[in-house]
């Protein structure tokens, strides 16, 4: 189904009033509180501290069961969420201003676990992409039809004045993209940054020019923990919870990712451990972004959300948008000064 369509058909169920929705959020004495939380894709490196935090016991730690279970990308994510099907989970903050825009603040982001967009685009050197995105003026870039990174691409044009139509788009689906590259029928393509780790393994990164969309000024904030609203009104306690432990283990996955890697390798056998050291590598300078040294993990600078509010309604054709107090709720937060981290 088209992710518009899917929007449209949720929301008459995001306007529901909260008695009318459906609660699966069940306290009972004595026993944990059950918690769905959805992933936005595989399970991988890039959310690793999760796992920790539940082969660990943190969940259990604060009264909580907690069931993780892989997604289908962030608009999936999303509308598990405002459907009542998921408690929680990860999804980007450009797909949650869209959703709100259609459909009301019945998921809201409680914890930025992206401190920055990984959105990037990744050109062959040899057909001359430099880290200067001049570079890719007359080249075939290759991207998924729906994808944020090609959706938003015009804020970038729109930040180093570079005009429309500055190269070619080649609509590719996923699944072949790093073919497309590996056999040079594209000069780049669009990649969340910490998932070209397919694209390295064939072809060598010194072949490779990343150039990522914060070099190019644009402070986007990726993918952060969500929460159903009823959740949020009904049992702040479990979010708080849930919220606490996550951020434990992500300070701890941080300073030392070998624990959290050895999790997701317990759920997911196939994966191959140095390739998602090598991912989680990269997605911690995404998650431990320089704003965390003022802002803390978790947290977000209000005026970057209104500057990328602004640009996602404009890139997507909205015709209204969200207001920063209805895109999050940080209340849930940890304190600040356990989330201050050095980077």
């Amino acid at each position: 189904m088209h992710r518009r369509h899917v929007l449209s058909a949720l929301a008459a169920t995001a306007a529901l009033p909260l008695a009318s929705l459906p609660s699966r959020v069940r306290a009972q004495p004595g026993k944990p509180i059950p918690l769905r939380f959805t992933l936005d894709f595989r399970v991988t490196g890039q959310t690793a501290p999760f796992f920790l935090a539940l082969s660990q016991g943190y969940y259990r730690e604060e009264g909580l069961d907690v069931t993780i279970d892989a997604g289908a990308g962030s608009v999936a994510s999303i509308t598990r969420i405002a459907s009542g099907a998921y408690d929680l989970g990860l999804g980007d903050i450009s797909a949650l201003i869209e959703f709100q825009s259609r459909n009301g603040d019945a998921v809201k982001a409680v914890y930025q676990y992206y401190n920055r967009a990984p959105f990037a685009i990744i050109g062959r050197k040899d057909r001359g992409i430099t880290a200067d995105f001049q570079s890719l003026k007359g080249k075939r870039v290759a991207a998924a039809a729906v994808e944020s990174t090609r959706r938003l691409w015009p804020m970038v044009e729109r930040k180093l004045k570079l005009g429309t139509g500055h190269f070619d788009w080649v609509t590719t689906d996923f699944s072949v993209r790093d073919n497309v590259m590996v056999r040079g029928d594209v000069d780049a393509a669009t990649y969340f940054h910490d998932s070209a780790i397919s694209l390295f393994a064939r072809m060598p990164q010194a072949e490779l020019q990343v150039l990522p969309y914060a070099s190019a000024g644009l402070d986007l904030y990726g993918n952060a923990i969500l929460a159903s609203r009823r959740l949020l009104a009904e049992q702040p306690d479990a979010v708080r919870g849930f919220l606490r432990a996550t951020h434990r283990a992500l300070k701890e996955t941080l300073a030392n990712p070998e624990p959290a890697l050895a999790a997701i390798k317990a759920r997911e056998p196939i994966l191959d451990l140095a390739v998602e050291r090598q991912r989680w590598a990269i997605t911690r300078q995404y998650v431990a972004g320089a704003e965390t040294r003022t802002e803390g993990l978790g947290g977000i600078h209000m005026a970057h959300v209104g500057r990328q509010i602004a640009g996602v309604t404009e890139a997507f054709g909205l015709s209204q948008a969200p207001t920063g107090a209805q895109l999050y709720d940080l209340g849930k937060l940890p304190p600040l000064s356990e989330r201050l981290v050095k980077v």
